[in-house]
């Protein structure tokens, strides 16, 4: 019998390590190949991905790379969690949202929820939402007892948590039994309408002193970081607002009377999960240790578990192809339920058509069921610690939120950011950054911006509670392309087609094919409906084929070989036969002002602006 040796296996041990240097070489290598001449750290910068916040991914990470230990899960600074049992025993809570205005059709759908694995209810209540005059009727069936309530009633937090009080007493709830959040938020309120109200905070914090003293299941105070999500803001502008939200809140609450500890206590914390797994399992770590931060300096480390709520993005959500949001909303779970998020919200796919159906409600709850109970993600506590790259990448962020978080306090904290405008004005240079991207298509969005489906028909929904609004703007990623869209389908309802681009490929598929597909997905998603038939032209064909097409525009499809032999022709025949605008897909290169003599008025390729691009075109066939 072979005893192993103490210091590791003898297999591995008969192999030198490996250098980082080593590696950079043999990536120099292949980016020579490219045309690329770099060497040393120049190679591994090649490969870099830049992110928002001035953070970067790096193609490799050592161990070298990590920060200091995180500590263990349930001891500060809670990086790891903010339990020492994580969601082991039961998950992670399962919150299904809820905004329908009709009582009847949110207590059908409430009870639906809780008897299909829903383990909380966050229940929209006021304008945008069910009345609060309803909301026993709404709940009418629920065992309070067992089923947490989270409220989200906007200004009208104190009637409807008041509400929600009178109910546990009407139902004979006891109320250390009662759980969930009474959902007060002044703070998010003021970034959503830009509106205040003085006497919100003195109600909120005597719902908190409530709370603490007789309810000691319930939290007072949502400290809401969506609404600077849904602006725009990066991971890092999020938790910076959260992060002064809340150190505005301790100060507020121990100025009622609370202690630090019981002002902690009385705080929940909402972020959004977006469909980048790890930049969100980094937030939410990220989220717990600057709070225990906050929470040590205030003199209350043992409270600084922070009790977070995460929420699918809605800025991520598409309307067109919405059946996509499917698969976004569950890599955003399951990031949200690796990061450790206490309870998870997962928005149904239709979220961003109005009130969901039956269908999309199903799918949504159905969501965590399948990564809790068929993948049991809940069975391993902090699952992604101890990789070099979340390491890493946590450290990072929590130091570009810390830096932003100081910024708002030197402004005078979260209300006076937000005020003054530079909040408002930060998070817009943020977003208008990132639109770019979205623009040139460097950030993708499947369903959208590439593989677009035109055939394919709208997805209907009646239309949901308008939001309030006067504050911090609401942002899509789809925004710019489903202006054009519905440019697109104007055009379709008024003239009974979709404007069109005839595809001139040229040569065999081989030499095509690329391009063509690249043409094709471009023009898609401005809603221009490509036509390449015949499979491929020539100057004698294409005229013919251009004619028969219907179609007001024509692309140049095919290799730069083919080109410098056939695109002069072949643009001077479309021009001839009536083509308003010839673009060719690709760069130019030398042959740039050639091409233009002969007719082609534009050049398409990939990192192009497609919104101005695809806007000029639209407008040039006069598509309104």
């Amino acid at each position: 019998m072979t005893v192993l040796p103490d210091d590791g296996l003898p297999l591995a041990a008969e192999f030198p390590d490996a250098t980082r240097e080593q590696w950079q070489s043999l990536v120099a290598g292949v980016l020579r190949k490219s045309g690329r001449d770099v060497s040393g750290p120049a190679a591994e910068d090649a490969l870099s991905t830049p992110l928002q916040d001035g953070l970067t991914t790096r193609p490799l990470y050592t161990a070298e790379d990590a920060p200091g230990q995180g500590g263990h899960p349930g001891f500060a600074p809670f990086t790891r969690g903010g339990r020492p049992e994580g969601g082991t025993v039961s998950g992670w809570d399962v919150r299904q949202r809820h905004a329908r205005p009709d009582p009847a059709d949110t207590n059908e759908s409430i009870l639906a929820d809780l008897a299909n694995g829903v383990t909380s209810l966050w229940l929209v209540v006021g304008a945008a939402g069910v009345p609060v005059s309803s909301l026993a009727k709404a709940l009418d069936g629920v065992y309070l007892e067992l089923a947490p309530i989270a409220l989200d009633a906007g200004d009208q937090f104190d009637p409807a948590a008041r509400e929600l009080l009178r109910l546990y007493d009407e139902r004979g709830v006891a109320r250390r039994e009662a759980r969930g959040t009474l959902g007060a938020d002044p703070v998010g309120q003021l970034a959503r309408t830009g509106r205040e109200t003085d006497t919100h905070t003195g109600e909120a914090a005597e719902l908190a002193a409530l709370c603490h003293r007789d309810y000691p299941g319930l939290r007072a105070i949502a400290v809401d970081a969506l609404p600077y999500h849904e602006a725009g803001a990066s991971d890092a502008q999020e938790l910076g607002c959260s992060l002064a939200t809340g150190v505005g809140w301790l100060r507020d609450l121990t100025a009622a009377g609370l202690s630090a500890e019981a002002a902690c206590g009385q705080l929940e914390f909402r972020y959004a999960a977006t469909a980048d797994q790890f930049l969100t399992i980094a937030k939410l770590r990220a989220a717990r240790r600057l709070w225990a931060r906050v929470a040590q300096v205030c003199g209350a480390g043992s409270a600084g578990a922070q009790r977070q709520h995460a929420v699918t993005s809605p800025v991520m959500m598409t309307r067109r192809d919405p059946w996509v949001n499917m698969l976004r909303t569950t890599v955003a779970a399951l990031a949200a339920g690796v990061g450790g998020a206490d309870a998870v919200t997962v928005l149904p796919f239709d979220h961003a058509l109005g009130l969901p159906d039956a269908f999309a409600g199903r799918i949504a709850r159905n969501t965590s069921t399948i990564l809790l109970e068929e993948s049991h993600l809940g069975r391993v506590i902090d699952p992604a610690g101890g990789s070099w790259y979340v390491e890493r990448l946590t450290d990072e962020l929590a130091h570009a939120a810390w830096a932003w978080f100081q910024e708002i306090e030197r402004a005078g904290g979260q209300r006076a950011a937000l005020r003054g405008g530079l909040i408002g004005e930060r998070i817009a240079a943020t977003w208008e950054s990132r639109s770019g991207r979205l623009a040139r298509r460097r950030e993708s969005i499947t369903g959208v911006s590439e593989f677009p489906q035109l055939s394919q028909p709208p997805v209907e929904r009646d239309p949901a509670p308008a939001p309030p609004g006067g504050g911090l703007p609401v942002v899509r990623r789809d925004e710019a392309f489903e202006a054009l869209r519905a440019r697109s389908d104007a055009h379709l309802a008024t003239t009974g087609a979709r404007p069109r681009v005839f595809l001139a490929a040229l040569g065999p598929a081989a030499a095509h094919t690329a391009r063509a597909a690249f043409a094709a997905g471009l023009f898609q998603a401005g809603g221009i409906e490509p036509v390449h038939d015949p499979v491929s032209v020539d100057a004698g064909t294409a005229a013919g084929a251009f004619t028969r097409s219907g179609a007001d525009i024509a692309c140049l499809c095919s290799s730069d070989a083919l080109y410098a032999e056939q695109a002069g022709p072949v643009a001077e025949t479309l021009k001839s036969a009536g083509a308003r605008r010839v673009f060719l897909a690709g760069r130019p290169g030398e042959h740039r002002e050639t091409w233009l003599r002969a007719g082609v008025d534009e050049f398409v390729a990939a990192g192009d602006d497609a919104v101005a691009v695809l806007t000029s075109v639209l407008d040039r066939m006069g598509v309104a």
